[in-house]
């Protein structure tokens, strides 16, 4: 017996107090650190009405396990790319790719009143007029030299350069991404070229978040890398097994969001089967299916993939093929999605991006670190699209609509991929960046990449209010919010 449980019980047996044997199986599964404010506060309630019994009734009423049949885990799968990739092939599967991208972002924009006097980029280069115009497209060249900063802009009309002079303007123009979509007020310059007086984005709106009818949590993980000799599988265990716990808050989660690398894979990057404890996809897949089976039935599990899970490796990803492991698609409470996904968690819309063109974005724009996730996602809100960049780091498949535009607002943005959990609002959306349940490895070390794993966040989905349970015995992996 612990020697909590053991000091509770006799501080209760000498208060004159019998223990019901339901409450004492109850009793073994709370935390240590909170056994004896429990035992204490019961005394003392059951003492004032002279009843010297602490039964099973006594324990779930205090600590509110009782179960709930109010609490709703109600899931929509609101879009995902699996059924809808259809790629093009070469030029022409990326011609219709990125006119995708511009028509679709173009009506986003087209709910700004400037908006009313857009011109195409052909009718702005042969117009005479005095006054301030605006075009749109997407940006092609972006560069600075000798405190000017010189912006191309292409549309299906064709291309338009423009002069930025302004000094505030030129830090908004040194953090547009190559590839993403922008609006400008221009005017015509003295020597017959144009000036860039402002730059507007799509940018999201100032939203009033939906909210669920019952206080049912949500759980966000990402980048357990199980198979990974790195991967925390005793903290993960423990944290599993803290779900089926009478514990209170654990008893209102209805639903674990795993946003993408799962499993670490095999052959992503050389020499990695030295690193591995699971040397195929199906063991570690068979390893997680493990795992999650410890999660009681009435919690719906959300899988996506990332760069190290089975499949497509280019944006947008499918779900998982189920020819790896079949028996997670046919599970009840299993619900397995693409990368990017929109799911409605009891009302409540949840973008989920497992987050790889955030190493394009780090890499080419200033100020945004991977110490600061959360910033490069509030940089994807105001562009309207989950992967900008074509050409760099992250690969994108030529599909014949882009599925990375953010079309619909989420209430909660959900990303992972780069191991830090962080946590932050932007016009009404709670940004969550999961963290990781994976231990620093070698390859992060050598680049100075500091992860803080072995965070589990959770969400309330009624109000929004987010709460942590840290399984990292280190003292300085701690939550950034």
């Amino acid at each position: 017996m612990k020697k909590e449980l053991a000091f509770a019980l006799n501080y209760a047996l000498n208060k004159g107090f019998q223990i019901h044997p339901n409450a004492f199986k109850i009793l073994e599964d709370i935390d240590v650190k909170k056994l004896e404010k429990i035992i204490r506060e019961i005394v003392r309630e059951k003492s004032k009405q002279k009843m010297f019994q602490i039964n099973q009734d006594d324990l779930e009423t205090y600590l509110g396990i009782k179960d709930d049949p109010t609490l709703q885990n109600e899931i929509k799968v609101l879009s995902d790319p699996t059924p809808k990739i259809t790629s093009g092939e070469g030029v022409k599967g990326y011609n219709a790719l990125f006119s995708s991208r511009f028509n679709k972002l173009k009506r986003i924009i087209s709910d700004r009143p400037e908006s009313r006097m857009l011109k195409s980029i052909a009718s702005v280069k042969t117009a005479k007029s005095e006054d301030d115009m605006y075009v749109c497209g997407l940006v092609s060249i972006r560069s600075t030299e000798r405190n000017i900063t010189k912006l191309v802009l292409e549309d299906p009309s064709g291309t338009f350069e423009g002069i930025v002079f302004d000094g505030e303007l030129q830090t908004t123009a040194g953090t547009l991404l190559i590839d993403q979509f922008v609006m400008a007020r221009v005017s015509m310059g003295k020597n017959a070229g144009f000036i860039i007086k402002d730059l507007i984005l799509p940018d999201i709106p100032d939203q009033a978040s939906n909210r669920s009818e019952s206080e049912a949590y949500a759980v966000f993980l990402s980048d357990l890398h199980i198979g990974s000799k790195y991967f925390m599988e005793e903290e993960f265990t423990e944290f599993v097994d803290w779900i089926s716990s009478p514990d209170p808050v654990a008893k209102r989660i209805r639903f674990v969001l795993i946003g993408g690398d799962a499993v670490d894979g095999v052959g992503i990057y050389p020499n990695q089967d030295k690193e591995l404890v699971c040397q195929t996809i199906e063991e570690q897949l068979m390893k997680m299916e493990g795992l999650l089976d410890k999660i009681p039935k009435h919690v719906k599990i959300i899988i996506m993939p990332g760069n190290h899970d089975p499949g497509r490796r280019a944006l947008p990803q499918p779900a998982i093929p189920k020819k790896y492991n079949d028996s997670l698609w046919e599970r009840e409470n299993v619900v397995m999605v693409g990368n990017p996904a929109m799911v409605s968690l009891n009302g409540v819309k949840v973008l989920m991006f497992h987050g790889q063109s955030i190493d394009d974005i780090v890499k080419t724009t200033p100020g945004l670190s991977y110490d600061n996730p959360v910033n490069v996602m509030k940089h994807l809100l105001r562009a309207r699209h989950l992967s900008p960049i074509y050409g760099s780091q992250t690969p994108i498949a030529p599909e014949m609509e882009d599925l990375m535009v953010i079309d619909d607002i989420p209430d909660i943005f959900h990303v992972g991929h780069v191991h830090r959990a962080q946590l932050d609002m932007y016009k009404g959306v709670l940004l969550v960046n999961s963290g990781s349940w994976q231990k620093q490895t070698p390859f992060q070390a050598s680049v100075g990449m500091t992860p803080n794993p072995g965070i589990a966040l959770l969400v309330n989905l009624k109000t929004l209010q987010v709460f942590h349970e840290n399984y990292n015995s280190n003292s300085n992996n701690i939550l950034q919010s």
